[in-house]
């Protein structure tokens, strides 16, 4: 992966249909009964909230996601032939969606963007980039240069099609493979069984496309994703479910995960009833029967223990890359020069804000560092140590949209890995019940065979690139506006970033 072969732009296909019957927003907009299909309203909405369907004479369900309501806008009440064919109404769901990190403005702009590969212009003043956490990125903003302003890096004009987005994840001159990302990201792991098999593919069919990665999760490597072994990272956990000789000779990068941001000092759990025979085939285990991965690794209690797991793996297969994963303790900045001085290549911090809606709340709100604290930590402690150059930093948990991906790297990271925004892309709504067998309604983190076809594997990935196309677009903007020429440029420079008390 070391460029993109084509611009993004060009992969993002036109609005692969969404499954959720209407887009979702403040208001609700119905055609009525005595609707007469004169498509008047096609015409005159700005906002494309009306269309005919394909084929057919009578206008589709309308677009109700992108009604700004009448407040702001009666164009089509105003032109309609017929009184009361349009009734918009406000929406008896949309204060029901989300939470206060993804919220339903971030929620339906990432929609948005998957299905369009361009953010939405900000409807009736709806944010596209901000949760409503009160904390953490949603607190940090970046200090762009007054317009006009001919001081320090902002100097010379930097046009968005020339910036530099990729990063090197081999800095350690080893001999090992030269693996590069063509964007400052990559897909984290998610097991077979936290997910659906298709969802799996949909993000391996992505990572292709957009030149970067995908990772399998503790739950093995299901057969399935063997054609797309060069973008597939293959993990090691704690319960070692799946590792199999074979699966770590195939990959491109080997990660091992010694803790989950969001459930530091518990390991992994999967219950029963997302437990299927293919599931417990790839694992290792017995169908029906709830999973649950120690913490730590119980050959592991040393930096010396560290490196016997690293020098394995690199004995295993001579070209693969290493990534650790770890949470955010404390003493984050020495568990991160040790797995530096174990032998790896990546470095990856999990905070405590991302995960599915399966980890415990006490453990997602009480024990991680939060990740924006974590990151400055570490990379300060790597550039005193002389090794910040010899080593990919990477960040995650709960890394929303575009802008919170460049905080994170102002504060010190490479690049970010993304988890649950790729969930979203396939329209998660985050219901937060993702650790029951049935409870993902849309196909997405379930087993069900009756659900998982509810997710086409060609679908999602389009979905998934769409809205990568789309922060690739704001990412590009935003380092021109600061005057940097590439996303490297753009690491450690907290003095771009404001905090908002």
């Amino acid at each position: 992966m070391s460029e993109t072969l084509i611009p993004l732009s060009s992969l993002v296909r036109p609005a692969p249909a969404a499954r959720l019957r209407s887009t979702m927003g403040p208001h609700t907009v119905t055609l009525t009964s005595s609707c007469i299909d004169c498509a008047v309203c096609v015409d005159v909405c700005p906002q494309r909230v009306f269309s005919v369907e394909a084929g057919r004479r009578h206008l589709a369900v309308p677009r109700s996601g992108d009604c700004l309501g009448l407040e702001a806008c009666t164009a089509c009440v105003e032109a309609c032939p017929v009184p009361g064919a349009i009734a918009i109404t406000a929406s008896t769901s949309w204060a029901c969606l989300g939470d206060r990190r993804w919220t339903n403005e971030l929620l339906t702009a990432a929609h948005h963007a998957a299905e369009h590969g361009v953010m939405p212009a900000p409807l009736a003043g709806r944010e596209t980039q901000l949760g409503d956490a009160g904390g953490g990125f949603d607190r940090l903003r970046f200090r762009f240069p007054p317009p006009g302003s001919t001081t320090g890096s902002t100097a010379r004009a930097i046009n968005p099609a020339d910036v530099d987005l990729r990063v090197p994840l081999n800095r350690r001159a080893d001999g090992r493979a030269a693996l590069a990302l063509a964007l400052p990201v990559y897909g984290g792991g998610m097991s077979y069984g936290s997910v659906s098999l298709n969802i799996m593919l949909a993000r391996a069919m992505a990572a292709r496309a957009l030149g970067t990665f995908t990772c399998t999760g503790e739950g093995g490597y299901p057969e399935p994703l063997v054609p797309y072994a060069d973008v597939v990272i293959a993990q090691v956990a704690t319960g070692l479910f799946g590792v199999r000789e074979e699966t770590l000779q195939r990959a491109p990068i080997v990660e091992f995960k010694y803790a989950q941001g969001a459930k530091p000092g518990l390991g992994g759990h999967l219950l029963a009833d997302k437990v299927s025979p293919s599931v417990a085939f790839v694992r290792d285990t017995v169908p029906g029967s709830s999973l649950f991965s120690p913490f730590p690794f119980h050959s592991v209690y040393s930096v010396e223990d560290h490196k016997k797991h690293v020098d394995w793996v690199k004995t295993i297969n001579p070209r693969a890359l290493i990534a650790v994963k770890v949470s955010t303790p404390d003493d984050i900045d020495m568990v991160a020069v040790g797995a530096f001085y174990a032998g790896a290549h990546i470095i990856h911090l999990d905070g405590g804000y991302g995960g599915t809606g399966a980890a415990p709340e006490i453990a997602k709100k009480n024990i991680a560092m939060p990740i924006e604290f974590a990151i400055g930590k570490t990379h300060a402690f790597l550039m005193a140590e002389g090794v910040r150059d010899q080593v990919t930093l990477i960040a995650s948990g709960g890394l929303r949209s575009a802008h919170d991906v460049l905080k994170a790297i102002a504060l010190g990271a490479d690049a970010c890995v993304i988890g649950t925004a790729e969930l979203v892309a396939v329209e998660c709504v985050r219901c937060g019940n993702c650790e029951s067998g049935r409870g993902c309604p849309l196909g997405i983190a379930t087993t069900d065979v009756h659900l998982t076809p509810l997710i086409e594997a060609a679908w999602g990935a389009q979905r998934i690139i769409n809205l990568y196309a789309a922060w690739e677009t704001e990412w590009r903007a935003v380092l021109a506006r600061l005057g940097l020429p590439g996303i490297a440029a753009l690491r450690g420079r907290t003095d771009l970033l404001e905090y908002l008390p």
